[in-house]
């Protein structure tokens, strides 16, 4: 309706001003009166109507508001009628678990009231805003409101006191529960200490004990928890709760129950600690009679030993054995005695210790009687294998000088046959020692064994007479074989003569050979003509000294015939023979005669490459000098922009035609590099080195090309004179010293200073801002040079960014035609500006009326500047 209305507002408004139109106009054909009346009457029914709607609205909207507020205060009330019924509830629970669930689901009741608590505020303040605005059911809003807080803050009431009554009723039956825990506790260990197992053995016993320990521990430990169960009750009993009576009587059990557990284990305890006496006692028995029995089968063994070694490790086992045996009768006594403080206290196994200990002294007293005649054969038997054992040891003796006295070896050279009489007059000083040490010892030892009458006296004189007999015959053959080698020995001192002097000159003439070859198989490796040269003079030295070693070798040659006429062996006093001194003097002719061709082929050689050398240096000599000459000339430009593009673009043409001589340059030096050849001493120049001079005056040219090229473009494009191109250009190579088309920092800082720009002067280290700002836009890679193609655009963005006239703007157009019109065309766009721009140009431009392709750059230039 109200949008209904407000459409034909202006239809009304419509009439009205037509009326008052016509009033104004004085064209109402004497009707004013008539037209005003009309229109004030429209008027005031449109008011009205207005008035009307608004009114409507407004009431409307209370309804729907009151509304919406009785239906959350139906909503509320049920809500309400719902708690209260659920917290009028009697069941507290009658167990810990129930307990647990009522107070969960109480919790999430108190969670729900806690909720309402918002629902509620907004009620409260939605129906005081009611009143405040006026509704027209205010009073039946207001007691709606007061009824529902009454009724909430009832509710609180009934939920504190049924958690009040739920939390008592938790506390008994959480008593109730742990009583019953602790019983049961007290149950199950009441089970473990009436068990009747003391043990079987000492180890039985041992482990019960331990486990009791830990079962006392154990009960010790749960007291605590007991007496806090107890506690707990008499504070619920004095506190007044309502189950007293209840937990009076489960506090009074537990107590009771704690006794009877305390009780049986201290008895356990008393039976276990008997038991234990008990099996030590037995364990101690049995462990000394398991000794007695295992010592009494090796007393009683018949293995006296059948050898010295056997014996005397018999006779020790057997003195250890005797150690023991003092020990262990002390252990003995002392298990009898422990026995007998058993049976006087009355232990229930008296008989068995008793029996125990008789057997255990009987079994002692046998061991002693048997280990004394095992002790007497043990000493007879070691007796006989004594003497056995020194006639063995003579007669050992004696065999190994047998085959010594016996030998044939009577030297093959005065060295050896010194080394044999050295050797024999040992071996006799040997013989007399012995038969101090050896012989007359067998001799007592069998005069102390017949004077003894032993049972083996027989066999004892028969083997003394074998080795006395032995004995003699071995000093008669010493003799014998020490007159022969007295003889060899003179006969060998004529020749040891000989073979010293052969030996020192074969020496000599050995190390002149090894000299000699060294210098001759010396690899012929030159670098200079000279070097050659000097090679050959040595050669020549050389082959004068010949005449003295081929002296010595004849005089070796007479000392050999000589010596092989006594026919003897090898020289002792070198290992050269007169055939291995021949076949070294045909070798070193041999060498000699190789050693003057390889000087012949290297000579010709160097010839070859000091020819080589001398190419290669005049062609680089000659590139280099080229490539000075051009680079001052790339450098060193002059005249107009256009002047020097066309000049270097000449050079670079020059530098690319050049790229042959550098090839020539490159396969010289590769036929160097063949031929081995690592230095020139006719130039200092390496095919690397041009090769990169060249390739830098390639790049100098392009990157000249290019600068120039971008200096045309931006002279012709942003405004900047050429006069400012080129003292821009003689600037940046004034301060490029080193003509590399590049400044370091300081160069760079420098030329801007030249240039006009304010940089202060700071101490070293300070921080330059102003002059780090400027780094960022030429050199923000930080590797410490700018390049003049860095530099110009440097220069010519400062001077273009300071065009602020449309003036300017269209002179920078009007460079870009091909004449002075008044438009520009697509093409010339492209040609002159970046593709981004030139689109940028074409779309926002208008196209030149009467020419294809044409733009109105005046126009776009104006609009620029106005908007």
């Amino acid at each position: 309706f109200e949008a209904g209305v407000h459409a034909n507002e202006d239809r009304i408004f419509g009439a009205i001003n037509m009326g008052q139109s016509l009033l104004d106009s004085h064209q109402c054909a004497g009707q004013e009166q008539e037209v005003e009346k009309r229109v004030a009457d429209l008027e005031d029914q449109w008011k009205q109507l207005l008035s009307k709607s608004s009114e409507k609205s407004q009431k409307l909207r209370e309804a729907n508001q009151q509304q919406q507020f009785n239906n959350g205060v139906k909503d509320v009330l049920f809500w309400l009628g719902e708690m209260e019924a659920l917290l009028g509830s009697e069941d507290f629970g009658k167990d810990l678990p129930s307990v647990q669930n009522l107070l969960k689901k109480h919790q999430l009741v108190e969670a729900d009231i806690s909720a309402h608590e918002a629902r509620i505020g907004e009620l409260n303040t939605q129906a005081k805003k009611f009143m405040d605005e006026g509704h027209f059911d205010a009073a039946g809003i207001k007691a709606k409101q007061e009824a529902i807080d009454d009724r909430y803050a009832q509710l609180k009431v009934l939920a504190a006191a049924r958690k009040e009554k739920l939390n008592d009723s938790h506390t008994l039956q959480q008593f109730f529960r742990d009583v019953s825990d602790e019983e049961a506790w007290i149950k199950e260990k009441k089970l473990l200490s009436s068990n009747d197992d003391y043990g079987k053995d000492l180890n039985g016993v041992q482990n019960l004990r331990k486990k009791h320990t830990r079962f006392e521990t154990e009960i010790e430990g749960h007291k605590p928890r007991i007496q806090a169960v107890q506690e707990n009750g008499k504070q619920l009993i004095s506190g007044g709760h309502y189950g007293s009576d209840a937990i009076q009587q489960r506090c009074d059990d537990l107590d009771k129950n704690w006794d009877e557990l305390e009780k049986l284990s201290a008895a356990r305890q008393n039976k276990l600690d008997e038991s234990l006496a008990f099996q030590q006692f037995s364990a101690n028995v049995d462990e000394e009679e398991s000794w007695l029995n295992e010592k009494y089968a090796l007393v009683t063994s018949d293995d006296v030993g059948d050898t010295l070694a056997a014996v005397q490790g018999l006779v020790k086992k057997h003195e250890a054995f005797e150690t023991d045996l003092d020990v262990h009768q002390d252990r003995v006594r002392d298990i009898k005695k422990s026995g007998s403080d058993l049976v006087a206290k009355e232990n229930y196994q008296r008989a068995s210790i008793q029996q125990k200990s008789g057997q255990l002294q009987t079994k002692l007293d046998g061991l002693i009687k048997a280990a004394g005649e095992r002790k007497k054969k043990l000493n007879d038997n070691a007796a006989f294998l004594q003497f056995n054992w020194k006639a063995d040891v003579v007669e050992s003796w004696i065999g190994d000088k047998e085959s010594f006295v016996r030998s044939e070896d009577f030297g093959k050279d005065l060295l050896s046959v010194q080394t044999l009489l050295a050797k024999q007059d040992t071996f006799e000083a040997g013989l007399q020692a012995f038969a101090a040490e050896g012989v007359k010892g067998l001799a007592g030892l069998k005069d102390e064994l017949i004077g003894a009458k032993h049972r083996q006296s027989r066999p004892i004189l028969q083997r003394h007479s074998e080795v006395t007999r032995r004995w003699e015959k071995l000093q008669k053959d010493s003799d014998t074989r020490k007159n022969k080698l007295l003889r060899s020995q003179e006969q060998f001192k004529k020749v040891d003569d000989l073979f010293l002097q052969f030996a020192k000159k074969a020496s000599a003439f050995n190390s002149w050979n090894e000299n000699a070859e060294e210098d001759l198989t010396d690899p012929v490796r030159c670098n200079s003509l000279e070097e050659i040269k000097g090679l050959h003079t040595l050669h020549s030295q050389f082959q004068q000294s010949l005449n003295s070693a081929k002296a010595d070798y004849k005089q070796l040659v007479a000392l050999d015939r000589q010596i092989k006429s006594y026919n003897v062996t090898n020289n002792p006093y070198t290992w050269f023979t007169m055939e291995a001194l021949d076949e070294m003097w045909q070798n070193i002719q041999k060498t000699i005669k190789e050693r003057e061709q390889e000087l012949q082929r290297e000579q010709r050689r160097q010839e070859k490459n000091d020819e080589l050398r001398r190419a290669f240096a005049q062609q680089a000599n000659s590139f280099h000098t080229w490539l000075t000459e051009t680079r001052a000339a790339l450098v060193e430009g002059s005249g107009t922009l256009e002047a020097q593009l066309e000049a270097i673009r000449r050079k670079a043409d020059e530098v690319a035609d050049r790229k042959e001589s550098l090839k020539k340059v490159e396969e010289l030096g590769a036929q160097m590099e063949e031929a081995l050849i690592l230095d020139n001493k006719y130039t200092e120049h390496t095919p690397l080195g041009l090769a990169q001079q060249w390739d830098q005056l390639d790049q100098l040219a392009m990157r000249m090309q290019y600068n120039l090229e971008q200096q045309i473009q931006a002279r012709n494009m942003t405004g900047v004179s050429e006069e400012e191109l080129k003292e821009f250009t003689t600037m940046f190579k004034h301060f490029d010293k080193d003509h590399s088309g590049k400044l370091n920092h300081v160069e760079f800082k420098a030329c801007l200073r030249s240039l006009g720009y304010d940089l202060p002067i700071l101490e070293e280290g300070q921080a330059d801002p102003v002059f780090e700002e400027i780094l960022n836009s030429v050199d923000p890679n930080r590797d410490g040079l700018v390049s003049m193609d860095e530099f110009m655009a440097f220069m010519i963005s400062r001077v273009s960014e300071n065009v602020e006239s449309s003036k300017e703007v269209e002179s920078a157009f009007r460079a870009i035609t091909s004449g002075d019109r008044p438009y520009v065309t697509a093409s010339e766009l492209l040609q002159a500006l970046p593709k981004e721009q030139a689109e940028y140009c074409m779309r926002n431009m208008k196209p030149y009326e009467g020419i294809a392709d044409a733009y109105d750059y005046q126009s776009f230039t104006h609009s620029l500047f106005s908007s």
